[in-house]
């Protein structure tokens, strides 16, 4: 429960004896910001300019009934209705139109902060800024650097750098805090020594303090404001969704050889469907939304012939149609494209082509989009899921049919999102799913998994393999419990790319995850694949590998229901961030301890195990949690641990005798 406590000029709350929110005259609550912003976007990427014409700290605070209160000064004021929610208390917020608003809430010593939707360079975001702004993730600046640059000479991107496709107004403490502003407004948090500081483009809706014993409890409380649907259909454990393009007879071709070759293929993405564009940076799709007939002839015959040996096949859509396309020309005709204020269609860019951006506040667009690109182009042909693409692109200067882009640019993916998710409960298939990369608030809701986005064809912390452990963390802890990543990474461009070994090790993580999915990259034919010589024999092996750790799988995906992520940092059982170890490694659900190995040409790692008692996944050999040690790391096995009393014992000694590397193999 809360109260609220009165202390000469101090106004605070407390939840369960913590202090949530103090307000005085010196360090008021709140505070009134006015302030002019404009917004330079490229590619997705935004460039902030602010210039700050009036602040007003609102010092004053009344009680305006029982469960009202007031903050003001000079003419200024803004009013909480306090309510008790799950583990602690809602404050719906009202405030003036025109103005920013600014928050403090307290800081304690010591405290780590994480969350703040996906964040890709640390998990620990005390001392970081960190914007509330869907953006494109990636820069084309670290592309270029890391293709012209020696490895030694190429500097990583520290976190203020870094863009996200996810950001979520939403955090939680190792101190058991958990902070929720419900908000769309572009904004930013500041996590200072002293205090936080949250301000945001207007007032928000409300906000939640709430507290927890664990980062358990903390999880249902989300959980109950936004509900989590998220799901994998069963055929997803029945092995990996393999990447494949370059039309209908390749897919079948490269398919078979790997199931004839004793891999476990659920899948196989080809998100070239709809045709191909080839441009400066590699091969990437031409969006319309339709089977290119010369690329793909026959595919409906190709799925039944896919279907027929367990093996579904998956497409790909985003919400925009590229301009030289007949989707594009029918689209703007009928009004259904975003457009600038003169009336002309806003075109985006996609490095060097323009497309424009299907109106998602438009119902006529919508339900077009539904019943003929998914429902008749899609789902008719026998597609039994897709990745989303995109949902983070929209100007903030467009016109729509209905509504301020400005306002709804953050929830556009969650818009893109419930688009594909009532396409498909209209349609009435409960074996589809997609996948997306952007989100805000309540993603959770619509999108039935998310992914990592794009990473570089590399190690780099900043955006190669490793930056998908501090993401899937962020995601965990802001309330979105499933998500994956691409194995091997996208972005490529002369030296960057990625060699067999890479490869190899993002599988061995895949495969310890819950769904396993590769990429060609956008330059596939400069970057190892599953098919290679050196790494079809490890791509057979993980696969079967993730297969028979779908028992365990689907206990993972049964906690997630609950908002329970699925990926959980070293750090979650014991909730003291000083606990942690090694920001790297991570829990799958709650009996296996996964180690990925980043470093090149490594044949064994070091890792500290959390509390209890570990078995070694490979060799059976037992260590105990809270010491360092040096385990053995070959190539196609990556250190992985389960509990000695876990309830999965047996499954996991089994798939590691009938799995683990022969001698050669190595």
């Amino acid at each position: 429960m809360y109260r609220i406590e009165r202390d000469g000029v101090r106004w605070a709350l407390t939840v369960d004896g913590v202090r949530v929110l103090s307000h005085t005259a010196e360090t008021p609550f709140v505070t009134a910001v006015r302030r002019e912003k404009t917004y330079r976007m490229v590619r997705g990427s935004v460039k902030e300019q602010v210039r700050e014409a009036e602040r007003v700290p609102l010092t004053q605070v009344e009680a305006v009934s029982e469960n009202v209160v007031a903050f003001s000064a000079a003419g200024h004021r803004a009013e909480a209705l306090l309510a008790p929610c799950e583990g602690g208390v809602r404050l719906a917020l009202a405030g003036e139109e025109g103005w920013a608003y600014e928050f403090r809430l307290p800081a304690e010593k010591g405290e780590a902060v994480f969350g703040g939707g996906e964040q890709y360079r640390k998990v620990n975001l005390r001392g970081e800024t960190v914007v509330n702004f869907v953006s494109e993730h990636i820069k084309a600046s670290a592309i270029l650097q890391k293709a012209v640059l020696p490895r030694a000479l190429y500097r990583e991107k520290p976190h203020r750098r870094i863009g996200s496709y996810a950001p979520m107004p939403v955090f939680v403490t190792d101190r058991g805090r958990l902070i929720l502003f419900e908000t769309s407004a572009d904004g930013t948090s500041r996590f200072g020594a002293r205090e936080y500081r949250f301000s945001f483009d207007r007032c928000p809706e409300a906000l939640t303090l709430a507290c927890g014993a664990d980062y358990r409890s903390l999880a249902r409380v989300l959980a109950a404001r936004f509900p989590n649907r998220q799901y994998l259909p069963d055929w997803c454990g029945d092995g990996m969704i393999l990447g494949i393009q370059g039309g209908t007879q390749t897919i079948l071709d490269k398919t078979f050889a790997m199931l004839d070759a004793g891999a476990a293929v659920c899948g196989v993405w080809s998100q070239d469907w709809s045709g191909e564009k080839r441009t400066v940076m590699g091969k990437q799709v031409r969006w319309n939304w339709e089977v290119d007939e010369t690329l793909y002839p026959g595919l409906a015959g190709a799925i039944e012939k896919l279907n027929a040996r367990g093996v579904r096949f998956l497409a790909y859509i985003n919400p925009y149609l590229v301009r030289d396309g007949r989707l594009y020309g029918l689209f703007k005709k009928k009004g259904w494209l975003i457009t600038r204020r003169s009336g002309e269609v806003y075109h985006i860019k996609s490095t060097t082509f323009d497309a424009g951006m299907i109106d998602l506040t438009n119902p006529e667009a919508v339900r077009y989009t539904k019943d003929v690109l998914i429902k008749r182009n899609m789902l008719d042909l026998g597609v039994s899921g897709w990745m989303a693409d995109f949902g983070e692109y929209l100007p903030v200067d467009c016109v729509l049919h209905e509504g301020e882009a400005r306002l709804l640019h953050n929830e556009w993916p969650v818009l893109w999102a419930k688009l594909n998710r009532e396409a498909i409960e209209e349609y009435g298939r409960d074996d589809v799913f997609f996948f997306t990369r952007s989100g805000y608030l309540g993603i959770q809701e619509y999108a039935p998994c998310l992914w990592n986005g794009d990473q570089h064809t590399d190690r780099t912390r900043d955006y190669g393999m490793p930056c998908v452990m501090p993401a899937s963390f962020s995601l965990g802890f802001s309330g979105v419990p499933m998500v994956h990543c691409d194995a091997g990474g996208f972005f490529s461009f002369g030296k960057l790319k990625r060699d067999g070994e890479l490869f190899v090790r993002w599988m061995e993580m895949c495969a310890f995850s819950l769904l396993m999915r590769s990429h060609e990259s956008i330059r596939p034919w400069a970057n190892a694949q599953f098919d290679a010589p050196e790494v079809k024999p490890h791509t057979v092996r993980l696969t079967c590998v993730h297969r028979a750790l779908r028992p365990y799988l689907e206990t993972c995906i049964r906690k997630a229901g609950e908002g329970i992520p699925a990926i959980r940092p070293d750090f979650y059982e014991e909730m003291d961030f000083a606990a942690s170890r090694d920001p790297y490694s991570y829990f799958l659900g709650d009996e296996l301890y996964v180690c990925p190995v980043l470093e090149r040409h490594a044949d064994k790692r070091r890792v500290f195990l959390p509390k209890g008692v570990w078995v070694h996944f490979w060799t059976g050999k037992v260590y105990a949690g809270g010491e360092r040690c040096t385990v053995p790391a070959p190539l196609g096995e990556t250190p992985v641990f389960y509990r000695a009393n876990g309830a999965h014992l047996e499954l996991f000694r089994e798939t590691a005798k009938q799995y683990r590397l022969k001698e050669g193999e190595q």
